[in-house]
């Protein structure tokens, strides 16, 4: 199955259904099964910043109990989406979206940046420990 590492706390936003698009600056073709591996930084300036703290204490989360080093969620990778505009509430993805808070406060959509739009996001009972990797990789851990 394809991966993703991603630092902390987005992995755990895109686990608990709360952020919706991982944006890159780069563009990808896949499409289905993808795992979110948490990797192994924290960024803890975002982690105190509104509205990332509050939604992380929502579901119990702090800087300090965020999984790092392992696959916390499984989505669909359902499309990957360039952004193409800015207007006075959020931006305008390629098809015509718009993006709206809180959501591009979980992300950058700087135009020309990319929105990896994921769907049925699975988060794991439990994290699976996994040594992660720049780009899309290879995951070939066993699901719990």
């Amino acid at each position: 199955m394809k991966a993703i590492t991603i630092i902390q706390p987005w992995a755990t936003l895109i686990a608990l259904g709360e952020k919706q698009f991982e944006t890159r600056s780069w563009s990808t073709k896949h499409r289905g099964d993808l795992a979110i591996h948490a990797g192994k930084k924290i960024d803890r300036e975002a982690c105190r910043a509104e509205p990332i703290r509050s939604t992380l204490a929502q579901h119990g989360y702090t800087e300090d109990n965020l999984p790092t080093g392992s696959v916390v969620a499984i989505a669909n990778m359902k499309d990957c989406l360039q952004s193409v505009d800015t207007w006075t509430d959020g931006y305008v993805l390629e098809n015509g979206s718009y993006i709206y808070p809180s959501e591009y406060e979980f992300g950058d959509f700087t135009p020309g940046r990319y929105g990896w739009q994921m769907s049925n996001v699975q988060q794991l009972r439990e994290p699976i420990p996994a040594k992660g990797q720049q780009g899309l990789w290879n995951w070939d851990g066993m699901l719990a």
